[in-house]
């Protein structure tokens, strides 16, 4: 597969900088280049690339208005570089596959290209299945009821039960079970067991995928809870609750994921 890739910088330096260390990638097609955001919105519009490497501070237009102004269509993968580490919380929070500062380095820039191969691949197998499903549903619809009822009840075989978190140089196995609650920071989750927090680099929605939806379940948009490990729910107002868990801990509960605490109320 190759990623099709747009770099966007207001410094040619940048520029010739990060297209030599992407020569190293053969699967990186660089199809366009921009010197600023105006620039980029037009060239992510037209040449609809896989993925962009956006510097962040530009006069005008900077990073974060490039992704703004692109909503209207489907985005690509983003990758932010800049100079200045102080905007990292607002990458992650804008769904960034990574965050990189300047001068990239290889080994930096090799891990991120790793990621958005992931990202990629998921998103191809998931469009290929919805039109798997599209076809099915019109030329053989009991195939593709067949097709969509293979989702649900999974074996509880499938998810994790140790997980690998490399923090501070080193690689902690954590017990899925020991796992109170997860805290999410873009692509930064936040792990806290009842005497340990590891910062793990994935998103929520792919740390998801690997944890048993009938212990972990999300209570918070940036929230998950091991709801084993929930010991009291206290009512809040408008709705809202607070689960307290084991650790004496409290997690609140938005009124989006309320159901969530029903199956504690008998």
């Amino acid at each position: 597969m190759t990623i099709r890739t747009i770099l966007v910088d207001d410094e040619p330096l940048a520029i010739q900088g990060l297209e030599l260390r992407l020569q190293a990638h053969d699967d990186v097609e660089i199809v366009d280049t921009c010197t600023n955001g105006r620039e980029a919105i037009r060239s992510v519009k037209t040449h609809k690339p896989d993925l962009v490497f956006l510097d962040i501070q530009m006069p005008g237009f900077d990073g974060f208005s490039v992704v703004q102004g692109l909503m209207d269509v489907e985005p690509p993968l983003f990758v932010f570089v800049t100079a200045y580490s102080d905007h990292a919380i607002r990458a992650f929070e804008a769904q960034a596959v990574d965050y990189l500062m300047k001068p990239v380095e290889e080994d930096r820039l090799a891990d991120t290209l790793a990621r958005a191969r992931d990202r990629l691949a998921e998103k191809s197998n998931s469009e290929e299945i919805a039109k798997l499903r599209e076809v099915l549903a019109e030329v053989a619809p009991e195939a593709a009821e067949e097709l969509a009822g293979s989702d649900d009840g999974p074996s509880a075989d499938r998810y994790e039960k140790l997980i690998n978190v490399k923090d501070r140089g080193q690689i902690f196995r954590v017990d899925v079970e020991s796992i109170e609650r997860i805290d999410a920071a873009g692509d930064y989750m936040c792990i806290y067991t009842g005497d340990n927090t590891l910062i793990l680099r994935e998103t929520m929605k792919d740390l998801e995928k690997r944890l048993d939806p009938r212990t972990f379940q999300r209570v918070h948009r940036s929230t998950i809870v091991n709801l084993d490990l929930v010991r009291q729910v206290k009512p809040h107002t408008n709705g809202e609750c607070f689960l307290v868990l084991d650790s004496g801990a409290q997690v609140k509960v938005s009124r989006s994921y309320r159901d969530v605490v029903a199956r504690f109320v008998h």
